[in-house]
């Protein structure tokens, strides 16, 4: 009984991973069928799944369409009108005028102001659908966090349940100490304390992996959990870029340095648009018209003239000519004005206010990128602390596995108790458990890096990996 203890104890931290091991084999063997998911399926899953993000993209495809379909303000506008006009009279000849038109209005020059609207309208389209790409980054990074904590927490779980069973074996033997006298009550009842913290601990973790799975799984918009093949391994070593490399890629590619260009875009064209504002628009407007008593028609009238429309915030002034000609003899024309003095004095403001507004969105643009580019720096800094976490919870974790070899020989030469060397390996329960969670914070860490250079996850090493054989083909 003593060598198995000595083999289990000494060797724990191998045996958990052999558990875990021969557990996940078992596992794959009894669901060979079920569908597998990595990350980055279970980021594309959870977008799919959003009703929310499904109807937010078809509202912009809508909203696109209806961009698309005001190329038709640049075409002529035609208008097609017709009328029958019957009197009859007790005194006089009755009259039957029926008058058929057709008029074009076509917009000749406008300073670039229509133009500048659409590309305003563009503008907004395109903050609109980077918004709705930080949604999906959201709704992504959302299922990708909850896979991690079911990851960690099944491994936690497995931990647990190895110690419990060493811790169990432990308390039997306790058992017969006591009743051979070789061991005290009170240490024994210690030991049962000990063993049902470690049934609570177990229980409720149990509860909360059930509660991350349902999460997980209603993130995902399926009826069951797949099969999850990422692992949180321990022994993984994290492959990062260069600060400076991760902070000249993240000026290039965040999105939120994405969404302030687009926003200085539309500053930008809205200066212009008001800066254009006293440009007269002008437009040519024709007529071609039939008229007639009875069928077929045979009088016909046309005309051609131009409209000019001045909007300044002090005065307003419509001006039209047109000129016509109704055969054989009859000719027309007509000019007319509307002017309207001190029109919409306050909105002369309109483009200082621009002007404010272009200067604001350029700073917090220039401040955006300098934050941004420290953020990814730091980023990559937090990546390597993690590393170093990593490292030194597998170093601790080994070190204490020693000392639980250590504690047994102890024991055996009786300068401790049984209890106190199941507390020793509660506390290595404990190391491993900090080990597992040093590796999932790296996870954690790597993909925040992830996002900041707007990577697809687990693309972080193959970056990192490309700049290195870059920078080896440069030194060569």
């Amino acid at each position: 009984m003593r060598k198995i203890f000595l083999i289990l104890f000494c060797c724990g931290f191998c045996l958990i991973n052999s558990i875990s091991l021969f557990a996940n084999n078992d596992l794959i063997s009894d669901n060979a069928e079920r569908q597998t998911l990595t990350f980055s399926q279970a980021a594309d899953l959870a977008v799919a799944a959003s009703a929310d993000l499904r109807h937010s993209r078809s509202s912009q495809k809508i909203t696109e369409k209806t961009w698309l379909s005001g190329i038709w303000q640049f075409l002529p506008r035609f208008g097609i009108s017709f009328s029958e006009n019957d009197r009859l009279q007790q005194l006089g000849a009755d009259s039957f005028m029926k008058n058929y038109g057709i008029s074009v209005d076509q917009l000749l020059f406008d300073g670039g102001r229509l133009l500048l609207s659409r590309k305003i309208e563009k503008t907004e389209l395109n903050l609109s659908s980077s918004k709705i790409d930080r949604y999906s980054s959201e709704i992504a990074e959302a299922a990708i966090s909850a896979y991690r904590k079911v990851l960690s927490s099944r491994e936690i779980l497995k931990i647990k349940k190895s110690a419990f069973l060493i811790l169990e074996e432990q308390l039997k033997i306790m058992n017969e100490e006591v009743a051979l006298g070789l061991a005290l009550p009170v240490d024994f009842s210690n030991a049962q304390i000990n063993l049902a913290d470690a049934k609570i601990d177990i229980l409720s973790l149990q509860l909360d992996l059930i509660e991350m799975e349902r999460q997980f799984t209603e993130i995902l918009g399926l009826d069951e959990l797949p099969l999850l093949i990422e692992k949180v391994d321990i022994y993984r070593a994290c492959v990062l870029p260069e600060a400076k490399a991760a902070s000249s890629l993240a000026k290039e590619q965040n999105p939120d340095l994405i969404e302030a260009r687009h926003s200085i875009t539309k500053k930008e064209a809205e200066l212009s648009y008001l800066s254009r504002s006293w440009i007269p628009s002008f437009r040519l407007a024709g007529t071609f018209g039939l008229s007639g008593d009875r069928y077929p028609l045979t009088r016909y009238n046309w005309s051609v003239g131009i409209n000019i429309e001045l909007n300044h915030p002090w005065i307003q002034n419509r001006f039209g000519f047109q000129m016509g000609w109704e055969p054989p003899h009859d000719r027309s024309a007509m000019l007319q004005n509307s002017f309207t003095p001190f029109n919409n004095p306050s909105s002369r403001f309109g483009r200082s206010q621009a002007k404010l507004a272009l200067a604001l969105e350029r700073e917090k643009y220039i401040t955006t990128l300098d934050q941004v580019g420290r953020m990814a720096a730091n980023a990559v800094e937090k990546c390597m602390l993690a590393e170093q976490k990593r490292l030194l919870s597998i170093e601790a974790s080994v070190i204490g596995t020693e000392r639980c070899r250590i504690e047994v020989i102890r024991h055996d030469l009786g300068q401790i108790t049984r209890l106190e060397m199941m507390e020793v390996l509660i506390e290595q329960t404990q190391r491993e458990i900090a080990a597992i969670e040093a590796a999932a914070f790296l996870l954690e860490a790597e993909r925040e890096l992830e996002r900041f250079l707007d990577l697809k996850p687990g693309e972080l090493a193959a970056f990192a990996e490309t700049l290195e054989a870059e920078k080896n083909a440069s030194a060569n």
